[in-house]
């Protein structure tokens, strides 16, 4: 396996930024929602999540500013699509798993990378969201492990240049995400201004104000029982995530739940001026 066990293989990030769209008649990485690029966005979804994440480019995208501020793995051969990128980055660190991402997915979330990490198969080729349209694997928001890398190539060798192809007919561990929409892409100027419009009321027009309960272990590293936040998340995990940089918060969101005004809700569930959300820990003992 590359010098790397199933078990210790170190799980990294590649976004795969893609490039001008003849549908979207645009460069669908600089597309923005709230003020961010998607490929701003996605970057920093793998903040905190991989040991290191890079940004996948073809040769003539390393000078593009919005590319150049990140790291780069560059395609070693061109015309491979997807594939190309991937087998670039296993190239480079061949003793990596690696959480591969398209950038042109605005509605995916904390909770769905969270969901697939935490559901990684080390021991399988991949490990991959199904498609709720049709029940096949989603390549570009999977994870490859360093296993995949010689039937890849084989696979590439052979003619192959569609990573969901490839994932067919691998040894793959298939889940099913916890809010199929994360998975939507955009493909025309239509569905920019639809998600636009849809990102826009989830988020809540502008900061607002949340308070916050805090019970058991995050209660202790809290220092606190609860406090009031102004905040511009949109979602629960959009806070979570907040609140952790402020504190010294050592449990994942998997192991908790979520309450909105005393009612047990989901990690997206939209956020408004005024909630009260409660993290609650497992709790201990039988």
């Amino acid at each position: 396996m590359n010098g790397a066990t199933a078990s210790d293989a170190p799980l990294y990030g590649l976004v795969l930024a893609g490039g001008h769209s003849s549908r979207m008649q645009r460069d669908k990485a600089t597309l923005e929602y709230q003020g961010r690029s998607q490929l701003e966005r996605t970057m920093a979804l793998l903040d905190g999540r991989v040991a290191h994440a890079f940004v996948s480019v073809r040769a003539a995208q390393q000078t593009d500013s919005g590319r150049a501020r990140h790291a780069l793995i560059v395609d070693e051969q061109e015309g491979l699509g997807p594939c190309g990128g991937i087998l670039a980055a296993q190239s480079r660190y061949p003793q990596a798993a690696w959480l591969v991402l398209a950038c042109d997915l605005p509605f995916l979330d904390g909770r769905t990378l969270d969901h697939l990490i935490v559901a990684r198969a080390p021991e399988r080729t991949a490990t991959a969201y199904r498609s709720a349209r049709d029940g096949l694997p989603e390549p570009l928001c999977a994870i490859y492990e360093p296993a995949s890398r010689a039937t890849l190539s084989r696979a590439v060798q052979g003619g192959q240049r569609c990573p969901r192809k490839f994932l067919i007919g691998a040894d793959v561990l298939l889940i099913d995400p916890p809010d199929p929409r994360a998975l939507e892409n955009v493909n025309t100027p239509e569905e920019f201004e639809r998600v636009s419009a849809a990102l826009a009321g989830r988020a809540g027009a502008g900061p607002k104000r949340i308070a916050v309960q805090y019970y058991a272990l995050l209660r202790e590293q809290a220092q606190c029982s609860g406090e009031s936040v102004r905040t511009a998340a949109g979602t629960p995990n959009e806070l979570y995530r907040e609140l952790r940089a402020r504190h010294p918060f050592t449990l994942p969101p998997q192991l908790l739940r979520v309450a909105v005004n005393a009612e047990f809700a989901e990690w997206s569930h939209p956020l408004a001026d005024g909630d009260t959300v409660v993290f609650i820990p497992p709790v201990a003992g039988g």
